[in-house]
C-alpha cells in the first residue's frame, strides 16, 4: 500500500509551515504502507495541478493533505470541501479569487473519504487533541481538498483521500498573543496516528464528533 502526504509551503507572511515540517518528519512506512511525501505550492490552481502529477506518477492508495490552521488549538480531521474559493489574503503568487467555483462541472461539496472519527479516536486515545473540522475555510486548504476529492469522484474512485488542519507551532506564536500551539513533534506523531487510523479502517466508526454552531 502507499499513501501520499503533503504539506503546504509557508505563507501568509510566515517563515515556516508546521504542516510541510511535521510531513517531512514522518516514518517512511506506517503500518505496513510505503509514506510518500511532497510539498505542494499555496497558490489556488497550481496546487491541484501539482497535486494530480504526484497522483498519476505515485498511485497512491490513499491521498492526505495537511495544512496550517492557525488560531486552532488541536489537529482537526476535515470533514467536507465546499466548491468556492473566497480568500481573505492573496496566495504566494498574489492570485486572489472571490466567490468564485473551483470546478464548473463539480458538486457543491464533496465529503472525504476517510475514516474521520476513527482517525480522530486513535489520536485522542494516544494523548493528542483532535477533533472533526466541518469547515476548511476558503483558502488554498479547502481549494486543495476539494480538488482531490473532485479528481477521486472524476479520475480515481479506487483512492481514498481527505485534509488534516494543525495548529501553529511555538515559535510562530511568540508575538502572537493568546494565540495556542502545539509542539512540531506531537503534530507529527498525530499526522503519523491519522495516516495509521486511514489505513487500519476501511469504514468509520459511529462516535459523537458534532457541533452546535
Amino acid at each position: 500500500m502507499k499513501v501520499l502526504i503533503t504539506g503546504f509551503e509557508p505563507f501568509g507572511g510566515e517563515k515556516i509551515n508546521p504542516a510541510l515540517e511535521a510531513v517531512k518528519k514522518l516514518d517512511d512506512e506506517i503500518a505496513g504502507a510505503k509514506i510518500i511525501k511532497a510539498e505542494i505550492p499555496t497558490v489556488f490552481r497550481k496546487s491541484i495541478e501539482e497535486l494530480e502529477k504526484i497522483i498519476e506518477r505515485e498511485k497512491p492508495d490513499i491521498t492526505i493533505c495537511v495544512g496550517q490552521a492557525g488560531g486552532r488549538f488541536d489537529i482537526t480531521i476535515e470533514r467536507v470541501a465546499i466548491n468556492i474559493d473566497d480568500a481573505r489574503i492573496p496566495d504566494n503568487e498574489g492570485n486572489q479569487p472571490i466567490d468564485e467555483p473551483i470546478f464548473l462541472d463539480g458538486l457543491n461539496a464533496y465529503f472525504a473519504k476517510l475514516p474521520i472519527k476513527a482517525m480522530v479516536k486513535e489520536l485522542r486515545e494516544n494523548k493528542i487533541p483532535a477533533s472533526v473540522s466541518n469547515s476548511a475555510g476558503t483558502f488554498v486548504c479547502n481549494h486543495i481538498m476539494y480538488g482531490l476529492l473532485y479528481l477521486i469522484d472524476k479520475k480515481y474512485p479506487a483512492m481514498r483521500g481527505g485534509f488534516i488542519h494543525v495548529p501553529f507551532i511555538p515559535e510562530q506564536v511568540i508575538d502572537k498573543r493568546n494565540t495556542p500551539s502545539m509542539s512540531l513533534d506531537n503534530i507529527t506523531k498525530g499526522i503519523g496516528l491519522a495516516i495509521k487510523a486511514a489505513i487500519e479502517n476501511k469504514e468509520d466508526i459511529k462516535e459523537k464528533g458534532g457541533k452546535i454552531c
